[in-house]
């Protein structure tokens, strides 16, 4: 049993209709559309066939609306607007109007960091927006593909191909200890006073090394760890209340401040200078290439950057 092929709309045609509806002239709607007046003579013969009226009829040295042309102009214009709305690109919506929840994957001190200024901001722009963060307990390149989270935000360690990243700000690892701490008093802080401290780690697969302890190892040195903790807060939260070193993320000398310090701030935590030469620390966002165009998104996205990247930091 056969079906009835559905019609073939031709998006060009009501293009054309409204234009010629609103200049009700060939040559007038042939420039308007960049196109001849021999072209358009021809597309108005379409439109006559196809909606069996004259649309337009001579009168004089001008050219009139029939009724069914006066009765389907507003509709034309009506629909030529749709369209344009329908194929621009997503990137330029008005913020206002968005509505919905976006979910950004990151570790507790970046969230923490990223939650008071992206909040502002969506209260400011995107009232109708809400955020839900995540810890970092997903396969992050996966929930993009599948579309769990929107967003990574972090130390983007993952190699996909397919996923879109890019780098916000640079950072240094310092060591933050309570006020008081011995190493904050006496001589400046040297590698052996660094590894005779006790010091807590933050690893979310329990491990007691990282970078700091290669770049004391080169020196014959060798730190005591006297915990391991999964999270940055709790960790931070512990330094100030004992003699254990953190370390935090910082700006570095002489860039700006960054939002990745406040909290070791507001703990009243002192920050050191770590001296040894340790890698830095780049946060950045990732995010599959689906959402690339999507206006929602790329309003993340420059909330994002506006709120890790404090005024004076590269690529503000």
């Amino acid at each position: 049993m056969s079906s009835t092929p559905e019609p073939v709309i031709d998006a060009n045609l009501a293009v054309a209709l409204d234009a010629l509806l609103a200049e009700q002239s060939v040559t007038r709607a042939a420039a308007r559309l960049h196109t001849s007046p021999a072209a358009m003579s021809r597309t108005l013969a379409r439109l006559r066939r196809v909606l069996q009226d004259p649309l337009l009829v001579r009168a004089g040295q001008t050219m009139v609306p029939t009724p069914r042309a006066q009765a389907l102009r507003d509709e034309a214009a009506a629909v030529v607007r749709s369209l344009g709305a329908l194929l621009a690109p997503g990137t330029g919506v008005d913020p206002a109007v968005l509505r919905g929840t976006f979910t950004v994957q990151a570790a507790d001190l970046v969230g923490a960091a990223l939650a008071p200024g992206l909040l502002r901001l969506a209260r400011q722009e995107a009232p109708g927006v809400s955020l839900r963060f995540l810890a970092e307990e997903l396969e992050a390149g996966q929930a993009l593909r599948d579309g769990r989270i929107d967003l990574e935000v972090g130390s983007i360690d993952h190699v996909d191909p397919e996923t879109r990243v890019e780098e916000l700000v640079t950072l240094r690892m310092a060591a933050a200890v309570r006020p008081g701490h011995p190493l904050t008093e006496g001589a400046a802080l040297t590698p052996d006073r660094l590894a005779a401290a006790e010091h807590v780690v933050v690893s979310r697969r329990g491990r007691f090394s990282g970078p700091l302890d290669t770049a004391l190892a080169e020196r014959n040195l060798r730190r005591r760890v006297s915990v391991v903790l999964p999270s940055h807060m709790t960790a931070m939260a512990l330094a100030a209340r004992s003699d254990v070193v953190c370390l935090v993320p910082t700006a570095l000398p002489g860039g700006a401040g960054s939002p990745l310090t406040d909290v070791a701030t507001t703990l009243g935590l002192v920050l050191l200078d770590i001296p040894l030469p340790l890698p830095p620390l780049t946060v950045g966002i990732a995010w599959h290439p689906r959402q690339a165009a999507d206006g929602g998104h790329h309003w993340l996205r420059d909330a994002v950057r506006r709120t890790l990247r404090a005024p004076g930091n590269p690529g503000t």
